[in-house]
Parts: structure tokens; sequence; C-alpha cells
């Protein structure tokens, strides 16, 4: 009876895997998973089954197009994967990827985002397909996967950035009980409990649940820094009949960390000074919670047809008080000697966010050319509140050169109200698309989008209790056009088209409203998957221009990022190449290039040919991981994360109309950074370690004249997780 049943076990391994497979579907795979993980009640010690999350379509993408016939770059980072990295940051996450990048760690509260050398706000950053506030820490234990769609993404989403789009998904309710509790352990007292739940509500599995969440409490490698972090992510799964499903999520993120700005910069020079060292107010803090709510309706109208209806909401409020950045007018200036004089800050901001999205998808024929169809609309709206408090000037004088001793601060100032900033913003969007299959090796891609958007600015003054309001009404077509040739079903060379719309917040010198901005993309590839699905390599080359490029005026000594000045064009040019591999039974590897180039090419503010900051020209990574399997060795498993960032240009670049300007670049050296994991799974048990910065690099994050935080040395980490 034993071999009869483990026959009929192998039997439904074998058929379920290639119907996970062939149909692309996650579902089928994680139904495996359950399956063979209960044999009369008994859970087996590990089950290595291949998945290939490069082959299914992107969630965010809202048409179900598969990878090979999407004329652009795309990238999949796997639960897997971000189990096997043990992923603790976007940081972390980000180290799979090429030409998508951490640009920045203002404050050290947020992970600053950039790809293709333009930076990716939260109009840009999205979770389960909603916009996302990503100025804050971001939590990713809740993650089931993150999906990276590169280039244009207008046509969907309506205003974002040039580079791409980062979304966020979360994991899903099943109908089986199950989860997992841990505890994690690391540098700097850094403790870290997570649970995950998830089962299904009565006898007939029309309900399930899943909800999981952690807390996370430690210090820094920077002397009185401190963190703390709690998240809850609860969602439901109805099935109010055979062709309707609904789903409840929500996800709340509560976080308190010191604020620091860092300093170490003279005459746009990188100091020597030692890591740990803090220099920012010990009682500092930036509070900062988010809360998102999403209600998604899927109606399955037919075999072919499909509707999708999503409600969401999103509130955020962040509370930052400390000493302002390093910086000539506003925050003190460095001398010589290494004496600063620190100003203190106060800003309060809140928003509100509301979309209501309707996608209609599905397939038909006309003749011998079959469609897959998308149209939508989408309408959304924000309500932006932010509280500027008056700056305290001179609070006190310390020396870099030496360690910072808060007990020599004065009391916490009293800081009064300058201004109430509130941007109301009312957008919609109606967007159709189609992909054309016109014959076994030509399909063609085109769709175009109609984006409407009124931004209004209030601007109160508690100093002269006067109020300005200027309003803008901006709306734009955003076409797209893409060819695929597949000589097979292996193969895949395409070339696009796109054009987008980006508003421009803020006004000029002059108090007037700014131009929005259409950007021209084009963008070429190959994509390749051969050795039956266990090797992708894709090749891309781009081209991004924006013709009205707006940054920070830095006339009269201006220290008001809202005041900006018409730059010139700017143009984005590189090539990205990208391989996910499973060569053999439990190995898998990451790897990929990418060359950017980011500059001005018509300018009369800045010098012609001067690159955009912040930008690496080049970017590498290599990752490999190894699941054993044995009598010996078996549940072990080990991995290096390898990542090279190159050099950039930090500071201020020169302008062309101030003669002898005393502004400088700041040359930021590359880096190359290792970091190890390894793993031991028995029975319900699993311990996993990892060491970040293996070889202790020492670089910086650089946002200011004199603002740099240096990244963090050789650490580790230790988490044991119980599954049931």
């Amino acid at each position: 009876m034993k071999r009869v049943a483990l026959l009929s076990l192998l039997i439904f391994t074998i058929k379920t895997t290639v119907f996970a497979q062939e149909s692309n579907n996650d579902e089928a795979y994680y139904a495996l998973i359950d399956t063979v993980k209960n044999i009369k009640g008994k859970r087996l010690k590990e089950v290595n089954v291949a998945s290939y999350p490069q082959k299914n379509p992107l969630n965010i993408g809202k048409a179900g197009i598969k990878s090979m016939d999407l004329p652009q770059a795309t990238a999949i980072i796997s639960s897997a994967v971000l189990t096997n990295q043990q992923t603790n940051s976007l940081t972390d996450i980000l180290k799979n990827t090429n030409g998508v990048y951490i640009m920045g760690t203002t404050g050290g509260y947020q992970e600053e985002i950039a790809s293709r050398g333009f930076p990716l706000s939260s109009s840009n950053t999205f979770k389960n397909g909603i916009r996302y506030f990503n100025g804050m820490s971001i939590e990713t234990s809740g993650l089931e996967k993150v999906e990276l769609l590169k280039g244009s993404a207008a046509l969907l989403f309506g205003n974002v950035a040039a580079g791409g789009i980062l979304n966020l998904v979360t994991k899903k309710p099943k109908n089986e009980l199950g989860g997992e509790i841990g505890f994690r352990y690391g540098s700097f007292n850094t403790i870290k409990p997570t649970f995950d739940i998830y089962n299904s509500i009565g006898n007939n599995k029309n309900m399930s649940f899943r909800i999981n969440g952690s807390f996370e409490k430690g210090d820094s490698f920077r002397d009185f820094v401190h963190s703390e972090r709690s998240y809850i992510n609860p969602s439901f799964l109805i099935k109010l009949s055979d062709k309707t499903e609904l789903l409840l999520e929500a996800d709340y993120i509560k976080d308190h960390r010191t604020p620091d700005f860092g300093a170490g910069i003279y005459n746009y020079e990188i100091l020597d000074l030692p890591r740990n060292r803090f220099l920012g107010v010990s009682w500092g803090y930036y509070n900062s919670k988010q809360t998102l709510a999403t209600a998604t309706l899927t109606h399955t109208l037919s075999k072919n047809w499909s509707l999708n209806f999503i409600n969401s909401i999103r509130f955020y409020e962040t509370d930052l008080f400390s000493n302002t950045r390093p910086n000539p007018v506003i925050g003190g200036n460095i001398t010589a000697n290494g004496d600063w004089t620190r100003s203190i800050q106060l800003t309060e901001s809140k928003d509100d966010y509301f979309i209501q999205q309707t996608d209609l998808k599905g397939t038909f024929a006309t003749g011998k050319i079959n469609h897959q169809f998308l149209f939508g609309y989408d309408v959304e709206s924000f309500k932006t509140y932010t509280t500027a408090y008056q700056n305290f000037m001179n609070y006190d004088v310390i020396n870099i050169f030496n360690d910072n001793n808060p007990a020599g601060e004065p009391l916490i100032p009293t800081l009064n109200k300058n201004t109430l900033t509130s941007t109301p913003i009312n957008r919609f969007g109606v967007y159709i698309q189609d992909l054309a299959h016109l014959s076994d090796t030509f399909k063609l891609l085109a769709g175009i989008r109609y984006s409407y958007q009124d931004t209004k600015n209030e601007v109160l003054s508690y100093v002269s209790n006067s109020t300005s309001i200027s309003t803008n009404y901006d709306g734009a077509f955003s076409p797209r056009l893409g060819l695929i040739f597949q000589p097979s079903e292996n193969y895949s060379v395409f070339a696009s088209y796109s054009n987008s719309f980006e508003i421009n917040t803020g006004q000029d010198e002059l108090g007037n409203a700014l131009k929005p901005s259409l950007i021209d993309q084009y963008e070429i590839g190959i994509k390749t998957k051969i050795l039956k699905d266990r090797l992708f390599i894709n090749l891309t080359g781009y081209q991004i221009t924006n013709e009205n490029f707006y940054q920070q005026s830095l006339s009269n000594g201006n220290t008001y990022s809202y005041i900006k000045v018409l730059a010139g064009e700017v143009q984005s040019q590189g090539i990205e190449l990208d391989i996910v591999a499973n060569p053999i039974k439990g190995l898998s590897l990451i790897a990929g290039y990418s060359f950017n180039e980011t500059k001005y090419t018509k300018s009369s503010y800045f010098i012609e040919g001067s690159q955009l900051k912040y930008n690496p020209k080049n970017t590498a990574n290599f990752n490999i991981n190894y699941n054993f399997e044995g009598r010996k060795l078996n549940g072990l498993s080990v991995g290096l994360i390898n990542t090279y960032f190159g050099t950039r240009y930090a500071g201020r670049p020169t302008r062309v109309q101030i003669a002898n300007d005393s502004r400088k670049l700041i040359y930021v050296p590359d880096y190359f950074q290792i970091d190890a994991t390894i793993a031991y799974a028995y029975s319900n048990w699993t311990i996993r370690t990892k060491i970040s910065n293996l070889l202790n690099e020492l670089n910086y994050n650089i946002h200011d004249d004199n603002s740099l935080n240096p990244i963090a040395p050789r650490n580790y980490s230790i988490a044991l997780t119980y599954d049931f």
C-alpha cells in the first residue's frame, strides 16, 4: 500500500508540475507545494520543485501578456529568491536587478529608487498595483514577489517617470491551514519577530484568509541612531460565485527612527571620518505611518473575457524634527577646521489618496489575426498637506572631526509655523491596448492613453497671514507601439516606441506654473528562453529623451525645492543584460549588467554634456544559490550575492551663466559588495544566517553639498523559523 501511495503521489507531482509550467500559473505551483507537504498528516522535510517566474505575465502589466510577447524589459524577483537571500530591505531586493538601483538614502529613513537615470518617486512605486508612498522604510516580510517593468508605463498608469515602475506583491490567502513564525537577531542589537498564518473559512472553502506581520527594533552602526517598525498585512479572498471573486487586502506600517543626514564633505571632497560617527541631534526623530486598503473584484464574463474592478484608499503621515543638512544657506556651512553651526527643522506632512480602476481584458479573432485586448480607465485623487516650520538657526556648534557628545546639546527648541501647503490633485485616464498576433512569427502591440489632471497649489503663510493659489490643467495623449518578431517560441526580438506625459510640480523663478514634460522612449531587445526554460537571457537597448527637464533653481541662494528652472533637454541611453538560470537541480543563478549614460544634451543653464547626479554608469550582479539534496546534506542551502555599483557624482553641477562658479561635482568611487547566506532545514524548522558586506567595503550615499551616509559595515543576522 505504501508503494501504491508513493507511486500515486509521484504521478500527481509530475502532472501538477507540468500543468504549473505550461499554464504559467503560480496557483498550480503552490497547490503542488501544499499537497506534497502533507502525507498521512506528516510534513515532508523539504520539497524542491522548479518554478520559472520569468515565464509568467506581470500583475502590474494588467493585460496578462507573457514576457516573451512584451516589447519591453521586465523582471520578477520570486518568493524563492526573497527567502534564499534573506532580504530585509529594498536595497537587498534591488541587488537582483540591473539599471534599477538605490540612488540615495536621505536622512537614513528612505531608500530612493532610480531606473535608467531617472528617479522613481511614489508615483512609480506600487503595492499590489496601487501607488505606494516610498518616502519611508518599506517592509519586505509580507512580500510574495517583486515585479519590475522597465521603461515606459505611461499607457497603463499615466503620470509616471520615464525609468520604469516597481510593484510589490504581497502574500495572498490560501485554502489550507499553514503558516510560519520566526525570530531574527542581528548586528546592532536588531530583533525581528515575524508571523504568517493562512487558512480557509468554513467547510466549503469559499472564503480564505491570510495575515502576516512583523516587529523590528534595533540600533545602528551609527552612534545614537535607533529605529522601531511594526507591520501587519491581512487579506481575505471570497468566492462569490463560480465566476466572481472578491479580494480584500489591508497593509499598515508604522516606523520611528533617528534621522541621520550625515556630514563629512568639505569643499566638495569626502572627508575620512569614522563610519560610526553620528553628527545629528540625538533627540531628532522621523515618524511615519502608512495605511493601504484595497478591494479587487474579478468577474469572468466568458472563457476569453474577464473584468477587474479595483477600489483603493491610502493614507500616510510623516513628522520630521531634526537638524538640517549641512548647507551653506539653511544648515550652516562646514568650515575648514570642521566647525559646523547646526540649525533645526520641523516638517509635518500627510496625504489622502483614492483610486478607482476598471480593466476589461480578453481575446478574440478577426479572420486569421488573434487579439489580446485591454480597455480600462482610472480615476485618482490626491490631497497632500505639508506644514513647514521656521528653521531654528544657530542651535549650536560642533566639530565634525570630534565625536559628538549629546550631553552638551542645548534644550530642544520651539519652532513656529511658517507655511501650510495644500496640493489637491485630481487625475483621470482612459486607455486601450491590443496585442495582435499577425502571424506565427510577427506580433504588433499598439495602444494609446488619454490623461487629464488638474492640480491646485495653495500656500498659506502664517507670517504674513496671506494665501497664494495656483492652478494647473493639463492633458495629453500617450501612445505606444511595439513590433515583436518570434522565429520560434524560444526567441523574441522587439522594437518599441512610447511617449509619456509627466506633470511637473512647483513653480519657476517668476512664480509661474511649470510646463509638463513629454518624454519619448525607444527600446529594442532580444529575449531568449532555452534549455527547457532553465535559462532566460534578455538583452535590451534604449533611449529616453525629456525635452522639458526641470531642476531646483540654484539662483540667489534659493533653498526651496519647489522653485525650479527649465534645465533643458536630458537624454538617457543604455543597454541591459539580464540572466536567470536553473541549469541543474538545486542551483539557481541571477546575473546581469547595465550601462547607462544620462546627460544634458541641450541646456542654457548647465553645461551641455554634463551628467545627471547620483547615477552610476555601470551596475552588475552575479547571485548564486544552491540547495543540497542527498542523505548527508539534505536541507542545506548556501548562496552568494555579488553586486557592483559603478562610479557616480553628487554635489552641484556647474552652471553656464555663473562666472567662476564655486559649485562642483563630488566624485564617488565604485565598489563591489559580497553577501553570503547559509540555511539549514530539518523537519518543520529552518535556521538561516547571513553576512552582509563580507569584505567590509566602505562607500557612501551622498544627498547634498555636504550630506552623506556611509553604507553599513560587515554585519550578520540569524533567523529561526517554524513552518506548520
